[in-house]
Parts: C-alpha cells; sequence; structure tokens
C-alpha cells in the first residue's frame, strides 16, 4: 500500500518543481526594462527586442515623445517645421546636423520622421556598426540615402495605398561607406561578385536581417526588380499584431 503513495507524492513533487520553474521564469520575464515586454519604456540603451519595433511605430504621432527620447540619444538635429498636406502632410520630420557620427545620413539634407530616426539609430548602433566590424573589418562612417520623404502611393501608382514615403516614415538604403575608403552599393554588392564579393553581401544581408527587428517593412533585392539598388525600411503600422514584411 505505501507504493502507490510514493509514486503519487512522486507526482506531486514533479508538478511542484515545474510550477516553480515557471514562476522563476515568469519573474525573469517580467522584469522591468525588457525589450520583449511591450508595455515597458522604449530605451536607446537596451538590446533589441521583440516589443521595440512596436514601441517605435507607436511613437507615430506622440511628436513631443519622441523629440525628447531623440534628444537624450546625444544626436544632433534639428527639428523640422510641419510641411506637406493631407495623406503628405508631415509634422515630425527632423534632420541630422552633417558630420556627426551617430546617425551619417547622405546626404545630409535627408529628413526621415522622428520614430524613423530612432529606429535607424538602433539600427546603426546595434546592428550596422558591429556587422561591419565583424565582417568587413571597418566602421561605417556614411549611409548612403535615396531619401526619405516623397509625396506619392506605392509604387508611384495613380490609385491605391500611400507609400510611407509620403509621411517620411520611409527611406531608402543605397550603400554605405567605411572609414578605410571602401564603399558598399547594394546595387554592385548584393550579388557577391569580385574580390571581397562574399563579405560585401554577407555584411548587406547581416544589416538587413538586423533591420527586420526594428522595422515593419524591410525589403531587398531579393523582393523584387523594384529594390535591386536599395533596401526600402519603413514602419507601416499594421495594428497590435504588429506583423513585420522582411524580405
Amino acid at each position: 500500500m505505501r507504493f502507490p503513495n510514493i509514486i503519487a507524492w512522486l507526482r506531486r513533487l514533479v508538478w511542484l518543481g515545474l510550477i516553480a520553474f515557471a514562476l522563476l521564469v515568469g519573474y525573469a520575464w517580467l522584469q522591468p526594462g525588457r525589450e520583449d515586454l511591450p508595455w515597458t519604456p522604449l530605451s536607446l540603451t537596451d538590446p533589441i527586442g521583440m516589443a521595440t519595433r512596436g514601441k517605435i511605430v507607436e511613437l507615430t504621432g506622440q511628436r513631443d515623445q519622441c523629440l525628447a527620447l531623440l534628444e537624450s540619444s546625444g544626436l544632433e538635429f534639428s527639428p523640422r517645421e510641419p510641411f506637406g498636406a493631407d495623406q503628405c502632410r508631415v509634422e515630425d520630420a527632423v534632420r541630422a546636423t552633417a558630420g556627426q557620427t551617430l546617425l551619417p545620413l547622405a546626404p545630409a539634407s535627408v529628413s526621415p520622421s522622428c520614430p524613423m530616426a530612432i529606429g535607424l539609430l538602433l539600427w546603426q548602433a546595434q546592428v550596422v556598426q558591429p556587422q561591419a566590424q565583424a565582417i568587413l573589418g571597418s566602421k561605417v562612417t556614411n549611409i548612403e540615402t535615396f531619401g526619405s520623404y516623397s509625396c506619392r502611393r506605392m509604387y508611384a501608382r495613380d490609385d491605391g495605398p500611400w507609400s510611407e514615403h509620403a509621411t517620411a516614415d520611409a527611406l531608402d538604403v543605397s550603400g554605405f561607406v567605411l572609414a578605410d575608403g571602401r564603399r558598399i552599393s547594394v546595387l554592385k554588392d548584393w550579388p557577391g561578385d569580385g574580390e571581397g564579393g562574399a563579405e560585401r553581401a554577407r555584411f548587406l544581408r547581416a544589416v538587413r536581417d538586423g533591420a527586420c527587428d526594428l522595422f515593419a517593412t524591410t525589403l531587398s533585392p531579393d523582393y523584387n526588380a523594384a529594390h535591386a539598388d536599395h533596401l526600402h525600411l519603413d514602419l507601416s503600422n499594421r495594428g497590435a499584431m504588429g506583423w513585420r514584411a522582411c524580405r
């Protein structure tokens, strides 16, 4: 009669152990500051987490909050006066000061929205620079772009959804200039041809993949011919689910 009792007690101990383990995991998961949790404030110094992308998107329409966060980063920038009209109205565009290193966009006149600048800051610091050092052995001094704002619909069609470029919530990145003078071009280096081509292509794919964790949409030459010469990054608001497009 004692044997069944021992089995029952062992089962209870196993269940208690599982419950204790679940409580420990839950406690670690719920610690404040985790970027995997959607209700903790966005921090520019924390690692990129599962909720980071959603928090950046939520800054859209929160101009004062976004500018305060951007200012806390140490980035030298100037808020732009609102411009555009209707679907192309932009209230929160910013322009990074030429010559600073935190967000070295080229041309210096490019003015993404404040939330886009937040995403780019994190991308530059936690993805672009580490991957450049690890793969290419040099830091990035310029992120070359085709611009951010363009009052148009997607793919410049006459009808259909408006592009995120219409509100400066997008940026097209065409290449990177390294401290050692090398230029990494999306158009020329994506295939990985020629001397050093494999490393250049690996770098471009690494920064593309890292962008997928920060932006709602990341499109590369792997998507279609229209993106053969750039990486398209944007902050399209896709609702509570926050699904991403990553190609």
